[in-house]
């Protein structure tokens, strides 16, 4: 008789960002007859868009946390570590897998209080790479350094990622490797231009339909939580650079950054640039955009880059994080989208100007994206990869 792999995923936030559409996209990938499967998740995002709540009818064990937060707190972070150790106990996973940075820290903690014989930390971008003041970026790399042994493996999800933490001296138990993001491109239903047009006047929480359903115009835009480090103010700005009446911009998702964005729009006197908030699977309105922009300063490896390639849209994206890894080459810096520098928005005015000249570059860039995720970031070979790991001891 085939005994199953237990498996503890926690993850900060159920707030639907990166690292629990990882987890959501994995789990939902792995074979059920192999694993027993348990999510835990803090209390951030907990809502109807949450991780916890699109999980529960999947049938896997659920556990919301009251103190895993993703605010720096002594406390509450203790509590934090303490609820943790006391899940771990109670459920006796042979597997501790972590998302996120604090769950990261405080989930290895416990796990090696609690007796855990694996635990795995899979990490979607360092956070001492994120616009924060120095003090806080140095805590966190020290946090992680110290915490590492507590780890049997790390994953990152961008090589260039690995090789900063092999530098910086963290390093796990036994290994450290890199294994992409994948998606399942057949299953993920885009809504034709018009209809997913359509769909983005219905959805919006603001009156866009005469802007967005003029036939001239040109949809740029974005789908990212509303953090600094998404750099969506770069984006701002190069809409009050560019100079053309029929190019409009869409912001999609919802975060901490709203208010600032929404000054800055105010005082440029843009009519041009839409927030329409959080949309629940938003990746199926990918086709309503002419050109996806990510003007990000520190990214892992961003799913909606891979989702816009799968969708053919042209992409524009900054040389942060794995987005290198995904749009180039040694042989071709440009091979699957135009990559350009972080808080430049002239730079993301001319990639705009360029695409919207020249169809022939616009398709050939399509093309290439098209064929490179369906080769190199699929679904099936994420999860194989990774279920690999769950099997050595």
């Amino acid at each position: 008789m085939n005994i199953k792999k237990k498996i503890l995923f926690l993850v900060t936030q159920s707030e639907f960002g990166g690292a629990q559409r990882f987890i959501y996209r994995l789990i939902t990938g792995l074979d059920a007859k192999r694993y027993d499967i348990s999510v835990a998740a803090g209390p951030e995002g907990n809502d109807a868009d949450g991780l916890l709540f699109n999980l529960k009818n999947e049938g896997f064990k659920l556990f919301p946390l009251k103190f895993l937060k993703r605010r720096i707190n002594p406390v509450v972070d203790f509590l934090g570590m303490v609820e943790i150790y006391g899940l771990i106990k109670k459920e006796k996973p042979d597997i501790v897998f972590l998302c996120s940075t604090k769950a990261g820290i405080l989930g290895s903690l416990a796990a090696s209080l609690a007796g855990t014989r694996k635990t795995i930390y899979r990490i979607g971008g360092w956070t001492f790479n994120d616009p924060w003041p120095d003090w806080k970026k140095n805590l966190y790399l020290w946090l992680e350094k110290k915490t590492a042994k507590f780890k049997d493996i790390i994953i990152n999800n961008a090589e260039s990622d690995k090789i900063q933490a092999i530098k910086l001296g963290i390093k796990p138990k036994n290994k450290i490797v890199t294994i992409y993001n994948g998606i399942d491109v057949g299953n993920l239903n885009f809504l034709p231009k018009k209809e997913a047009v359509r769909g983005l006047i219905s959805k919006s929480k603001i009156k866009v339909s005469a802007q967005l359903e003029n036939p001239n115009a040109k949809l740029i835009g974005t789908i990212a939580n509303f953090y600094p480090a998404k750099g969506l103010t770069y984006l701002i700005e190069a809409a009050n650079l560019l100079k053309n009446a029929d190019v409009k911009f869409i912001l999609i998702g919802e975060g901490q950054e709203r208010k600032n964005l929404e000054n800055l729009i105010k005082n440029y006197r843009l009519e041009n640039v839409l927030l329409l908030g959080a949309i629940p699977e938003s990746y199926r309105y990918l086709k309503a955009l002419d050109i996806f922009v990510l003007p990000s300063t520190k990214e892992g490896f961003p799913w909606t880059v891979i989702e816009a390639m799968a969708a053919e849209i042209p992409v524009v994206a900054t040389k942060v994080g794995a987005i290198p890894e995904i749009l180039a080459t040694a042989e071709n810096s440009e091979e699957s989208g135009i990559l350009i520098e972080p808080r430049e928005p002239y730079q993301i005015v001319e990639a705009i100007d360029l695409l919207l000249k020249n169809q022939e570059l616009m398709n050939l860039l399509v093309s290439r994206a098209e064929k490179k995720v369906k080769e190199k970031f699929n679904l099936k070979k994420m999860v194989k990869e990774y279920e690999d790991l769950f099997f050595i001891d």
